[in-house]
């Protein structure tokens, strides 16, 4: 999953990126108002990991601009105040969770985790897609019971496809999700051609369907239609 850690408190914020980098998620981040707001314009994410207090403006205006730019993000607010005011009024702007601080990093793991399957998956422990069966968990995929040997880019890409299932999604959003921050460094997208194959191989030699339709000069779409 790529996810924005918005934190002024560095060494927090890197610790949480630190984890959840380990746990096979892409993590940019941002430590002011400005910052953040300049991300959440100009990409997408999966998950927002948000303060509230932040150097330059509150992060509940943040979180009115990401409801309004990308309503599918999941947001978890994460603060030092613990007021039931606090947390009703991230609440009803539209954040998913809170937490407050300190926290251990295993229980933010736990939210994020839980927020994925009922935001994006309705509850469920695993994603099925026809034969394609994901286990979110443990990173697993089985195609009519056989275990698929994936690289990590390989497992972000499918997941990816499958949460934009039957949608037109660009080169660059692919990109951008399998590479984050480090994407302005790429000459070309040429790497999205390898894992696409490969992916594609794979699924194939398992004896599964090809559901990625490349979209002439624009990107691809996962589909059964």
């Amino acid at each position: 999953m790529k996810i924005l850690i918005i934190e002024d408190e560095i060494a927090l914020q890197d610790t949480m990126a630190g984890y959840l980098t380990t746990g096979g998620n892409i993590c940019e981040k941002a430590t002011t108002f400005f910052e953040a707001e300049d991300k959440i314009i100009s990409h997408t994410y999966d998950i927002v990991i948000l303060d509230i207090m932040l150097p330059g403006g509150n992060g509940l205006d943040l979180l009115k601009i990401i409801k309004k730019n990308s309503p599918e993000t999941g947001v978890i607010i994460v603060s030092a105040r613990n007021t039931l005011e606090d947390k009703l009024k991230g609440l009803d702007l539209g954040s998913d969770d809170y937490i407050t601080k300190p926290f251990h990093l295993s229980e933010l793991n736990a939210r994020i985790n839980s927020l994925v399957r009922r935001k994006m998956f309705h509850g469920n422990n695993q994603i099925v897609f026809h034969e394609i069966i994901l286990d979110p968990k443990g990173k697993e995929v089985t195609v009519h019971g056989h275990k698929l040997s994936l690289t990590r880019k390989e497992y972000d890409l499918l997941l990816y496809f499958i949460m934009n299932k039957n949608r037109v999604v660009t080169k660059e959003s692919i990109a951008e999700h399998l590479s984050g921050d480090f994407i302005d460094m790429a000459d070309d997208f040429d790497f999205i051609y390898t894992h696409i194959k490969n992916l594609r191989k794979k699924i194939h030699d398992a004896g599964g369907m090809d559901y990625v339709k490349t979209v002439y000069s624009i990107g691809y779409k996962f589909s059964d239609q």
